[in-house]
């Protein structure tokens, strides 16, 4: 894979077609350009207008990321892709922001338009149709314990309050963050309960055949602890974890050992991808998500 466009590369840009993007510090391992690249590939086979359509990665430092918008809106690239840290950042840069966006405070996907950048989230769209196509279960109607409160578990808390979740518990070990992310979701709740605690002490009254979301980073490298001992729970119907890379983390080894259906977040990052390029497109994430889903794995030596 070659190394990533940068700043000075988007300064000079001249690149005849449409182009399309994704910003990150790091980026170098993303595995975006080779999902939507593959898809770009088979839609132009089919429809000869994807033909000079081509998806691009750029690192871009934080401070940068205001000029990068800046500038990839000034040589029209159709969309753009925004991972960490800029997915926050972003929010208040951007002309406009969709409506189911607006309560995450978070954007990672933006459409080109005349008056500037129009902001999406396609993670929680990701998230239930990863959790419906790996475990067979939908957000709507089922208990959740959600592991986290940074952004990537606002995200889908929202979108889990969205699809109207039975209840929400929230575990995180820091409780100021904790009760931050328990007063953004207050006004959203619209009836479900939702209530927090520590990991440490998961209250006695935590409802059995939960779903149990792992959005905290704990389990991205080897030595990380557990962000929840499940033996501790009731038994959950299923843990779902955001993290794909490692493809096993520690928490899925432990769901594994008990006997709960798991799965990581591969099939999230591909069906957010999926949704992004709809977005940009028209195509049906449905319609391109499996070629997505092949050169992921193909990427990550799966």
């Amino acid at each position: 894979m070659n190394d990533p466009l940068t700043l000075r590369d988007l300064e000079s840009w001249s690149r005849p077609g449409v182009s399309l993007a994704v910003l990150g510090h790091p980026i170098k391992h993303s595995v975006s350009p080779a999902m939507h690249n593959a898809a770009l590939d088979e839609l132009a086979r089919a429809e000869p207008r994807f033909a000079d359509w081509r998806y691009f990665r750029f690192e871009v430092h934080p401070d940068d990321l205001p000029r990068a918008l800046e500038l990839l809106h000034a040589k029209k690239f159709r969309g753009v892709n925004l991972t960490v840290p800029h997915k926050i950042i972003a929010f208040d840069r951007v002309a406009g922001v969709d409506e189911a966006a607006r309560p995450i405070g978070a954007v990672n996907t933006l459409l080109w338009t005349e008056r500037g950048w129009r902001g999406h989230n396609t993670d929680g769209y990701g998230l239930a149709t990863a959790v419906q196509e790996t475990l067979g279960r939908d957000l709507a109607g089922a208990p959740i314990v959600l592991l986290g409160a940074g952004g990537a578990a606002r995200g889908a808390a929202v979108e889990c309050l969205q699809r109207r979740c039975a209840s929400l518990w929230i575990a995180n070990r820091t409780a100021a963050n904790l009760a931050t992310l328990l007063t953004t979701l207050a006004p959203i709740a619209d009836g479900i309960p939702v209530r927090g605690f520590t990991p440490a002490e998961p209250p006695a009254d935590l409802p059995a055949d939960a779903l149990v979301i792992n959005a905290t980073s704990a389990g991205l490298k080897p030595a990380d602890p557990l962000p929840i001992t499940l033996a501790a729970l009731p038994r959950p119907a299923a843990v779902f974890d955001m993290i794909y890379n490692p493809p096993a983390t520690a928490l899925l080894r432990d769901a594994a050992k008990l006997g709960l259906p798991q799965a990581n977040g591969l099939a999230m990052l591909v069906h957010q991808g999926a949704k992004a390029l709809e977005i940009w497109s028209g195509i049906p994430a449905a319609r391109t998500a499996p070629r997505m889903a092949a050169a992921a794995r193909a990427a990550l030596g799966l």
